[in-house]
């Protein structure tokens, strides 16, 4: 007799993995709830509202703005994903050179690794601004 999974257990495993906190601090939501947004806008890219977020959730009233000053702190956070940005270019372009697509060595073309390094982070600023502040706010709740 083999053991099954019914449609309704699975539904709720389903339910329990999209209500994780990793999800919600991806997805820039209420560390409480994870129904509220942390941020005003949703696209990150809006530069004249990437910062802007609110002071409590719309959801659960969980206060954001704990402390003046509170959000001082995600710079470590922002420090944490740019350098594993970094690794990570490195990682791809040393693949990319054994796997024969480009010639990369680090000593040997350090302008590829600069200028794709500072490229992506530039690219990506706005993201890891606003995952740095949830993930900080998530790490306190």
């Amino acid at each position: 007799m083999s053991r099954g999974v019914d449609c309704d257990q699975l539904v709720d495993l389903v339910d329990l993995c999209d209500m994780s906190k990793c999800l919600w601090m991806i997805r820039n939501r209420c560390p409480n709830c994870g129904q509220g947004r942390l941020f005003v806008k949703s696209n990150a890219y809006d530069l004249r509202h990437t910062m802007a977020m609110y002071t409590q959730c719309q959801e659960c009233g969980e206060d954001f703005v704990r402390e003046p000053g509170f959000y001082f702190g995600a710079a470590y956070v922002s420090y944490a994903l740019t350098v594993a940005l970094w690794i990570a270019v490195l990682v791809a372009l040393m693949c990319f050179d054994s796997w024969g697509w480009i010639e990369f060595g680090m000593f040997s073309h350090p302008m590829t690794y600069l200028s794709v390094g500072i490229s992506l982070l530039l690219l990506l600023m706005p993201l890891i601004y606003r995952l740095s502040r949830s993930i900080w706010i998530a790490m306190f709740t």
